[in-house]
């Protein structure tokens, strides 16, 4: 009986995805969408970027709230934490391309160099790690004239 027991349990485990989002709650069905620039729009730097959330709130990093995070822009990147599943359980970096908005901003003017850029956002909690179920947009394709 303990055999079929740590077999069940082991194949169990193997069901569970590697990575998962990070340990605050979130809405699984709440929707983070990028309002504007539109997919495919050229534009000219700075970017006004305009950040839509449905099913959350937005509070500023530092900030617990229950149903809340702040927003992060992924530039120039592939869909955050599919190149790195670990990603979506760890803090976010801030760097030139992890862009974050922790006073709980909904729009943000980004300078961007001239060229063809992605842009994606990312829901993150008070300590910039994303969500246990992750909420993020889907990346955009922008050009810069």
């Amino acid at each position: 009986m303990k055999h079929l027991l740590a077999t069940a349990a082991v194949l169990a485990s193997m069901a569970l995805p590697l990575y998962a989002g990070g340990p605050t709650p979130s809405n699984p069905d709440a929707v983070q969408y990028i309002i504007s620039p539109m997919d495919g729009a050229t534009v000219s730097s700075p970017v006004k970027v305009q950040f839509g959330l449905q099913g959350m709130g937005v509070a500023p990093a530092g900030v617990e709230k229950e149903m809340t995070g702040h927003h992060h822009v992924i530039v120039d990147s592939v869909v955050f934490g599919s190149d790195d599943p670990e990603a979506l359980s760890t803090s976010i970096p801030a760097d030139e391309t992890h862009i974050h908005f922790g006073g709980g901003q909904t729009e943000a003017m980004v300078e961007l160099a001239p060229g063809t850029h992605t842009l994606q956002l990312v829901l993150a909690d008070q300590n910039h790690v994303p969500h246990a179920t992750p909420i993020m947009s889907d990346v955009i394709t922008i050009t810069v004239e």
